[in-house]
């Protein structure tokens, strides 16, 4: 009996005991209630890419969470909430603002601070402009690192105001008349700053008939085709005398098969509803190619595609300049309305049987022009 009585009051003295308060822990918590958050401050990461994007990542002692207003157009609305070792991000445009940040403690007591911002683009660099021209129509093309946008001033009337172009697009003009213009790009960069860069361009006229060889400002094209085939463009003219006192004309040096010969995609096309005679100035430098036949050949028709007018005319001198005449009204199967995209020449294509003895032979040429 006196052993459980002993038992049972070193029981109640361990529950005694075990019901004490620790050392240093006490039910007081107006610390909670109380907690403020201290050194409040803010990181700004500003890029450099004319993006206008800017990283804030706000900072303060005893915060349990950040309230950023950006300070942008849309004002207070235009907020978000950061938890703290985090950050956020927003696209200004170029400008000066006020970032607002809200610091919340545990106790949700808050502390608001702001913050100027300036966000200044830079100047664009490297423009590179493209250009493609077709007859009196360019095409202009630009790219720029930092460039928001472009202006191209195309340089062919006075105070003329920009036409925009847009990163990664293209802008035609047409110009009135052909010659040499100076084109302006102006690369923005969304802010105040820009830069610019000016190429000169050179406008041609269509090429196409007459053919005269004394316009610098349309672009003669006289493919080849033909071992050692040549035709030089602007040739000095080797008798200024009779039907031609141009300066320029074309010399034509046949190649070494018999079927060798220029070719030439025309701009404006031969209109048969125009003329049906085509003429032509040759000057033959040598007494025996008298009798020798230009082929002048019209390809590409708007209904005959895939066939070709062709007449041979001979020549009847040699050492002054004479006027050739090809009738194509003389030819069946050709439309009222036709017109042809290409014109091809050959010359003695019928020499010594075969047509390959004529190599090296030289011919000029000029004026081609339609007729009735």
């Amino acid at each position: 009996m006196r052993i459980n009585l002993i038992l049972s009051f070193a029981v109640l003295l361990a529950l005694a005991t075990g019901c004490e308060k620790r050392s240093g822990i006490d039910d007081d918590l107006s610390f909670v209630r109380t907690a403020k958050t201290t050194n409040p401050g803010n990181v700004f990461d500003i890029t450099n890419d004319n993006s206008g994007k800017v990283t804030i990542t706000p900072t303060a002692e005893g915060a349990s969470s950040f309230t950023v207003i950006y300070g942008s157009a849309a004002g207070s609305s235009d907020s978000t909430v950061v938890m703290p070792g985090h950050n956020t991000s927003h696209v200004y445009p170029e400008g000066s603002y006020t970032v607002t940040i809200i610091s919340k403690s545990i106790s949700g007591e808050e502390t608001t601070s702001t913050y100027p911002l300036q966000v200044t683009y830079r100047a664009p660099e490297n423009i590179n402009v493209t250009t493609t021209t077709k007859v009196h129509d360019l095409t202009v093309k630009a790219d720029a690192l930092y460039a928001a946008s472009y202006l191209v001033y195309f340089g062919d009337v006075a105070n003329e105001t920009g036409t925009p172009l847009a990163a990664g697009a293209a802008v035609t003009h047409s110009y009135a008349a052909a010659g040499n213009y100076n084109v302006k790009v102006v690369a923005l960069s969304g802010g105040a700053a820009k830069s610019d860069k000016t190429v000169p361009v050179t406008i041609y006229n269509p090429f196409g008939l007459p053919i005269t060889f004394d316009d610098p400002f349309k672009n003669d094209f006289f493919g080849t085709f033909g071992t050692n085939q040549q035709f030089q463009i602007g040739a000095a003219n080797p008798n200024i005398s009779g039907l031609n006192m141009s300066a320029k004309v074309g010399k034509f040096t046949r190649g070494l098969e018999g079927w060798s010969g220029t070719y030439s995609p025309l701009d404006a096309r031969i209109d048969m509803a125009v003329g049906k005679k085509i003429k032509v100035l040759v000057y033959n430098p040598d007494p025996a190619m008298i009798g020798a036949k230009l082929n002048v050949e019209l390809e590409n028709g708007s209904t005959i595609k895939n066939g070709v007018a062709v007449l041979k005319v001979p020549l009847t001198t040699s050492g002054q300049w004479e006027e050739l005449t090809f009738d194509y009204g003389t030819l069946s199967g050709i439309p009222a309305g036709e017109n042809f995209g290409q014109l091809v020449l050959r010359f003695n294509d019928a020499v010594d049987g075969s047509g390959t003895g004529g190599l090296g032979t030289v011919i000029y040429l000029d004026n081609f022009r339609l007729t009735n």
